[in-house]
């Protein structure tokens, strides 16, 4: 695990370079704090962070295929390189270090493009030819490692992190405004540029050259769900012996590697397979907040240490500001507080963690796939209604949201509808017009909501609409949100965070599982759920998702934070991006208890402290 950072220009002489190049990777320092590495050269500046996982003594990087001509850099792991290895050496490859970065650089020699789709693991990286002088790069499947670029003034600029643009003399900072309005409804940066103007996402799945100064990008895979013919016992087999599978490749490192538990099935399930010598949990005090109790009953149960923290509230609001930073977008997820202690207290440990995100998207573990009421009739009922032809279900779902709410509506509804009608992924903050009346006339223009899920909705029509829903978020919640918040939080802590459930292999077989045996009237996720049960007690497999409960609620009905962040609400910079009356009134009437206003207040808040950090403070 690194971070990697670069720029093509004909611009500047390589001394000048060499200094631009330093000072971006010094940003991204704690990406990678064991060594450094770069290449600069009239055309090409490649700078590297390294933290130390696979061939401790020779993977530093770039790294040269056997005629220098070309260069690589590279951030992630790939689970398959040793396969490959021998196949490539077959081939007459010569390697001259055992790390699974030069894999991919001799594969691209071999294979061309194609070696993309021959990784197994989490990516991106950069191939710089000197011969013919163009860039050549990918991110992973899903986009588990983050990647962005800035094309202007002449320079294409490339990185893990935003912050790494910051120092060079050609990157001009400016918010990008249509970013704000989505975000006020997805709770995070929705839209394919990013909130500073100009600064894109290389998407996830996707390679790219660049040439002659021109960007060239290309998809090289996406999802393709499917429904296989098989029997209930033989889905579980299945993903037992994926899972094992999984997290056996996932679990090979040169250093000390634990796993992140919750109370959850999907972690829980991970750290019953993997058997680490390290677990950790966090907590906040509270029980209704806190996790690690029934973490430490589990790992007490298999006979592992667990490592856990209770987190004060003074500790979460003094990292705020340094977790927006790390960040590079806001977010108002609130897990990104507990995580961020998460990996700091894991990384006094080890550093290699194994976690437990993709499970719900793969597997449709999110209540939101419809999965809206306790009432095991109503869930029963809604399953034989779902045999109906699409037509009549669609028109009776109809019928059902111009009724009067009634028992067991909800989970009615959103068992019979079109997905496009209800479901935009996992958060859910304003409602659009609600955003309008509180932001100002230069932020309220932006692509829509509806806009932002149909884009991916349109790719797959003909799927069932739990797939549907699991295609969107596998394409906007995951890459955007908890994967992107998986990889800042813990890379902010120079640890390597690893997702076993969320591989390609594990995908190839999540596309064939029957809809019957994802979500039902027994459960969401059930047939993984089955799967985690021969290796669990039955209320851990069992356990409803929680994700990281954090309490902004008791925050923000507490004095000391209301006052805290009212502050931020009450600052010169903020009837910028705000009607300021509206959103202190919010806050007001939240902290009497008139409202319960907490997750956009929340949504708010982050984003006043993002902006403070980047174009307050920072200069």
């Amino acid at each position: 695990m690194c971070g990697i950072v670069g720029f093509v220009t004909n611009k500047y002489t390589i001394e000048e370079k060499k200094e631009q190049i330093h000072q971006m990777m010094d940003r991204i320092v704690h990406r990678g704090p064991d060594s450094s590495g770069e290449f600069v050269d009239d055309h090409v500046a490649l700078g590297f962070r390294r933290l130390s996982i696979i061939d401790l003594k020779s993977g530093d990087q770039p790294i040269f295929n056997e005629d220098r001509t070309k260069a690589i850099i590279f951030n992630g792991e790939i689970y398959n390189f040793q396969e490959l290895r021998k196949e490539l050496e077959a081939k007459g490859h010569i390697f001259t270090t055992k790390a699974d970065t030069e894999v991919i650089l001799h594969g691209y020699e071999e294979y061309g493009t194609d070696v993309v789709k021959k990784l197994r693991g989490m990516f991106s990286f950069a191939i710089w030819d000197r011969e013919k002088q163009e860039l050549f790069g990918a991110r992973d499947h899903f986009g588990i490692k983050p990647y962005y670029y800035y094309h202007g003034n002449d320079t294409f600029m490339f990185g893990s992190e935003i912050k790494s643009f910051l120092d060079h003399p050609d990157f001009v900072k400016e918010v990008n405004k249509k970013a704000l309005k989505p975000y006020m409804t997805f709770q995070y940066s929705a839209i394919d540029e990013t909130f500073f103007k100009n600064v894109y996402r290389i998407p996830e799945g996707h390679y790219f050259f660049v040439r002659n100064g021109e960007l060239e990008m290309t998809q090289y895979w996406d999802a393709d769900f499917s429904e296989e013919e098989m029997t209930l016992e033989q889905a579980i087999d299945l993903i037992d012996d994926a899972v094992q599978e999984s997290v056996a490749a996932h679990s090979i490192s040169d250093v000390k590697l634990g796993t992140f538990l919750s109370s959850g099935v999907d972690s829980s399930f991970v750290t019953s397979v993997s058997k680490p010598n390290y677990t950790f949990s966090i907590g906040f005090g509270d029980k209704s907040y806190n996790e690690s109790h029934e973490a430490k009953k589990l790992t007490e149960k298999l006979g592992l240490r667990n490592f856990s923290k209770l987190v004060t509230s003074d500790e979460a609001f003094n990292a705020f500001p340094n977790i927006q930073y790390h960040l590079d977008e806001p977010s108002s997820n609130p897990s990104c507080v507990p995580l961020y202690f998460l990996a700091k207290l894991a990384r006094e440990q080890v550093t290699v963690v194994l976690s437990g995100e993709g499970a719900d998207e793969l597997f449709a573990g999110y209540t939101d796939y419809g999965f809206a009421t306790k009432s095991r009739t109503v869930r029963v009922f809604a399953e034989k209604l779902k045999k109906l032809p699409k037509n009549t279900r669609y028109s009776l779902a109809r019928t059902i949201k111009k009724m009067p709410t009634f028992k067991g509506s909800l989970h009615l509804y959103k068992s019979l509808a079109p997905a496009e009608d209800f479901f935009i992924g996992q958060a859910f903050v304003f409602e659009e017009d609600e955003a309008d009346q509180i932001l100002q006339p230069a932020y309220q223009k932006s692509v829509t909501v509806r806009e932002i899920a149909q884009a991916q909705y349109d790719k797959v029509p003909n799927l069932p609409e739990v797939k549907k829903m699991q295609y969107l978020d596998i394409h906007q919640w995951m890459p955007k949100d908890i994967l992107l918040k998986a990889d800042k939080m813990t890379m902010a802590h120079s640890l390597e965070a690893r997702t076993p459930l969320l591989d390609i292999r594990m995908m190839e077989l999540a596309e064939r599982i029957p809809v019957k045996y994802l979500m039902n009237a027994e459960n969401t996720k059930y047939a993984f759920r089955k799967a985690a049960n021969r290796h669990l007690p039955d209320e851990w497999a069992d356990r409803e998702k929680l994700g990281f409960p954090v309490p902004i609620k008791d925050w923000l009905h507490e004095e000391k934070f209301y006052k805290e962040v009212r502050s931020v609400f009450e600052l010169d910079y903020v009837p910028e991006f705000f009607d300021q009356a509206k959103i202190l009134e919010m806050l007001d009437k939240n902290y009497t208890q008139e409202i319960d206003a907490r997750r956009k207040i929340w949504t708010i808040y982050s984003f006043l402290v993002w902006y403070k950090v980047y174009f307050v403070d920072e200069k």
